[in-house]
C-alpha cells in the first residue's frame, strides 16, 4: 500500500512539473518551476524537477531553449515556433513558425549533406521594454 501511494505521489508531482511549465510564456529556468511548486510540494526536490524536464524533452513534450545567461531554459509548448530572445534583459518571447523558403532548407541539405526534417528558429536583439529604458535613460 505504501509502495503505491509513493508511485502516486510521484506521478502527481510529474504533473505538476508539466503544468507549471505549460501555464508560463516566461520560458522558465528549472529554478523557477521549482520555487513555484515548492509551496505546494515541500519535499519536492530541484533534482526531481531536473529528472522530470528531461523526461519530458526526451518525451518530446516540452523542449530546451537552450542556455541563456549560462542557464537552461524551457519551453512548455511543442508545437512549432519560433522565438525572440532579449539580449538585454534575457526575456524570451514566442513567435508564429514562419515559413521558410523552399531554397533555405535544399541549401541547408547541400551544406550538411543531410535531410532537413525541421528547424527551429531563434532572433535575437532588444526587447521594446529595453528599448524604451535605454531611450529613456540617454540624456544629452
Amino acid at each position: 500500500m505504501k509502495r503505491g501511494m509513493a508511485v502516486e505521489k510521484r506521478f502527481r508531482k510529474r504533473e505538476a512539473i508539466l503544468a507549471c511549465l505549460r501555464s508560463t510564456r516566461s520560458h522558465p529556468r528549472a529554478e523557477w518551476v521549482y520555487q513555484e511548486l515548492r509551496p505546494e510540494y515541500p519535499d519536492l526536490s530541484l533534482g526531481t524537477v531536473y529528472r522530470n524536464l528531461a523526461l519530458f524533452k526526451e518525451q518530446g513534450l516540452i523542449s530546451s531553449l537552450g542556455t541563456v545567461d549560462g542557464v537552461e531554459r524551457f519551453d512548455g509548448d511543442p508545437r512549432p515556433h519560433a522565438h525572440f530572445l532579449c539580449q538585454v534583459c534575457g526575456a524570451i518571447r514566442d513567435l508564429p513558425q514562419p515559413e521558410l523558403p523552399e531554397e533555405v532548407t535544399q541549401a541547408a541539405e547541400a551544406l550538411s549533406g543531410g535531410r532537413v526534417l525541421g528547424f527551429r528558429l531563434c532572433f535575437t536583439g532588444v526587447c521594446p521594454a529595453c528599448q524604451r529604458s535605454s531611450e529613456g535613460g540617454e540624456s544629452e
